[in-house]
């Protein structure tokens, strides 16, 4: 960060920092509590162009050279890395008025986001570079012409155009999804808190664990950026809606293919269920949800509670018991004094702004309830810093305009009442679109009428009663897991939501073609592909190696083992019944079994088949195979009764090496024909191999 004001704060670029030699357009960025420069910023004569070819080029490059897993493993290193300097940005953090507990929601939230998608990568994605979406389209009767999907990389660089309110959450949980899908990032943050994101990146360049040319910053303005993109690339971002929609209408968003998703202003709602009445522990709950969406980072959250929805009989009460809570709990000053519990707004400009809103809503019939836009803010000076007080309006008419549109970006909410609980579910679509809303209600048929009435119109429902009350992470906090998003007004983008966010920044595509064509692009053997198959003979001559002897280092994908024929009897399935328990009568009845019109007569059951075909298969002594972990996809198609026969074929469908470990993960292709060559049954079953057998 730039602690001089002779200093420019410097851009990261084709892979070095950069400041301008002769700026004429300097931006000065002052400290939110005292008014004092904290750094200066222009980016006179900075090269975009050059930044973004240097992404598409060298960061592609570089980015390609790993796989999913290897870049999640990067993600790892870089939040293990930030864990170990994060004092250092909470330090600069205090400069935009943020408290110690709003760092935590920015800086941690920030960095838990990188572990996040480091272990999603690694559990969740195949150790390749393409993702298989969705099952093999069957395109021909003889197997021979196949379509799916799969997600590639693309190849264009991710521009991030960040707002001001969380500027290492907000930086993060854009690059660790587009990271992990292997696209190189551009980062232009907002220019009030920008440099707390320059020390963010100056601490990742420093660790010397980013792949060259995968991250660069833009510190300051960058006017022409979208100028000089197409549509290999894609912009995500997050700020005004008024922004977003001059982004939209650039032309290289209309006519040139730009990917653009945003995440805009929201007024999000909180909704107290019927049920809960001043003498229970959801109302409690609601009030503390309120309170802490008002407060924390002094209100500058996109998630933030603009609108409090209740019952009409229970206005009073809501509005008394936030009203107490934040007389009794909040302390507005400088975040780094002692007692602090609210800081400053991120500036002056946001003083006014949020200022101008207020006295916008009360002019449309707002009443103060507490706070205002003239009231106190204690001993906090707000002339030098951008000081706001925690302000509660009420509403007589809750469909008062201004209630659903104006939103006041600062500590400030709207208290209004509703009927019935159609009453509610209109008032909280006439906010147009939102991120997020709260319904605090222990009713069942309660939530389940609000989630029919408002799901359409929020990008995610949280519900809060005395069950989670304790455990939820609460109603502005975003998870990496869920989608953070919403329509209409909230943008109609969508971020995050685990692997959902990586293929955010990948091309699905659909690919047609023959089995082995298939196999060679995805690296997943399919049906009618080429293989080497091994028999029981091959393996009693020594002409063959069972594909359970083969550690990673050795197996191959397409090597396979057939079984030879086993017979069915109906003392084993009389067997089977008796010792498992399961005297389903199908297995059991002959009667009935014969009456059902889906067999024959009485048959195996699917568990004892599927008992059988390991037998079958498995190659006994100890070896590279170190264990069975389970089974996926298991389907039985067709009925196997006494005196019929089985046999397996099982094939190595997908290799996927642990990158931190001694072994790896194989699926095999199991498919169970009988006697007449019919499919029985087909699954997948998975495996943990050792890489090298005997182990080193």
């Amino acid at each position: 960060m730039a602690t001089q004001t002779q200093t420019i704060l410097p851009s990261y670029i084709q892979g070095q920092w950069w400041t301008p030699e002769n700026p004429q357009k300097v931006a000065e960025v002052m400290d939110a509590s005292t008014g004092e420069t904290v750094a200066r910023v222009s980016t006179d004569g900075l090269d975009i162009s050059a930044a973004i070819e240097f992404g598409r080029t060298v960061g592609q490059n570089s980015l390609g050279e790993y796989t999913i897993h290897e870049r999640a493993l990067k993600l790892k290193e870089i939040a293990q890395y930030l864990t170990e300097h994060k004092q250092a940005l909470y330090d600069v953090s205090y400069l935009t008025g943020g408290t110690l507990k709003d760092h935590f929601f920015d800086v941690d939230g920030g960095i838990g986001t990188l572990f996040t998608f480091s272990s999603k990568g690694r559990r969740e994605l195949p150790n390749a570079n393409v993702i298989i979406d969705g099952a093999v389209e069957q395109l021909s009767k003889d197997g021979s012409f196949l379509g799916e999907h799969l997600y590639s990389r693309m190849p264009g660089v991710a521009v991030q155009i960040n707002a001001f309110n969380f500027p290492v959450w907000g930086f993060l949980e854009k690059f660790a999804p587009s990271f992990l899908a292997g696209m190189p990032t551009i980062v232009k943050p907002a220019t009030p808190t920008g440099y707390v994101t320059e020390a963010c990146v100056r601490l990742m360049v420093d660790s010397g664990i980013l792949p060259e040319g995968s991250l660069q910053l833009i510190s300051g303005s960058a006017r022409d950026l979208l100028d000089h993109l197409d549509y290999r690339d894609h912009v995500a971002f997050t700020g005004s809606a008024g922004t977003a929609q001059t982004l939209r209408n650039h032309d290289k968003v209309i006519n040139g293919g730009i990917r653009f998703t945003a995440e805009t202003d929201s007024l999000n709602a909180a909704i107290l269920g019927p049920d809960a009445t001043p003498d229970t522990p959801e109302f409690d709950a609601f009030v503390k949800a309120v309170f802490v969406e008002i407060t924390s980072k002094a209100g500058q959250k996109c998630t933030a509670i603009r609108r409090v929805i209740v019952p009409r009989d229970r206005v009073e009460d809501v509005v008394s018991a936030v009203a107490e809570r934040v007389q009794q709990r909040v302390v507005i000053g400088d975040p780094r004094a002692e007692g602090v519990t609210m800081g400053a707004l991120a500036s002056k400009e946001q003083q006014s702004e949020v200022r101008k809103a207020v006295e916008r809503l009360v002019g449309a019939g707002g009443t103060v309830r507490l706070g205002g836009p003239d009231a106190s803010t204690g001993d906090a000076d707000a002339s030098a810093g951008a000081f706001f007080p925690v302000t509660i309006l009420s509403f007589d008419d809750p469909l008062t305009p201004e209630v659903h549109f104006v939103e006041a970006f600062g500590p400030v909410t709207s208290v209004i009442g509703y009927t019935d609980i159609d009453d509610a579910v209109r008032l909280a679509a006439l906010g147009g679109g939102s991120l997020v809303a709260t319904v605090c209600t222990n009713d069942g048929p309660t939530a389940a009428r609000f989630a029919a009435g408002i799901s359409a119109h929020h990008g995610r429902l949280h519900y809060l009663n005395r069950q989670d009350a304790k455990t939820s992470t609460g109603h502005g906090s975003p998870m990496p897991h869920l989608i953070h998003g919403g329509p209409g007004r909230a943008g109609g983008g969508e971020e995050l939501g685990g692997v959902r966010g990586v293929k955010h920044y990948m091309q699905r595509t659909a690919i047609q073609g023959p089995p082995d064509i298939l196999t060679a692009i995805t690296g997943v053997w399919h049906r009618g592909a080429a293989a080497e198959t091994v028999t029981r003979e091959n393996l009693e001559n020594g002409t063959a190696v069972h594909p359970f002897r083969k550690s990673l280092e050795d197996l191959r994908i397409g090597d396979q083992f057939a079984s030879e024929l086993r017979t069915v009897t109906l003392e084993d399935i009389s067997d089977f019944a008796g010792k498992t328990g399961d005297t389903f009568y199908a297995h059991t009845d002959e009667e009935a079994a014969t009456a059902n019109p889906f067999f024959p007569r009485r048959v195996a059951h699917g568990y004892l088949l599927v008992s059988w075909a390991a037998g079958l298969f498995v190659d006994p002594a100890p070896g590279p195979v170190l264990a069975n972990y389970g089974l996926e996809n298991l389907r039985f198609i067709t009925p196997v009764t006494y005196d019929d026969a089985i046999r397996v074929t099982l094939t190595a469908k997908q290799i996927t090496p642990r990158v931190t470990d001694e072994y790896g993960e194989v699926c095999w292709d199991a498919i169970l024909h009988n006697q007449n060559d019919e499919i029985v049954a087909t699954y997948d079953v998975l495996t943990l191999v050792a890489k090298t057998w005997p182990p080193a």
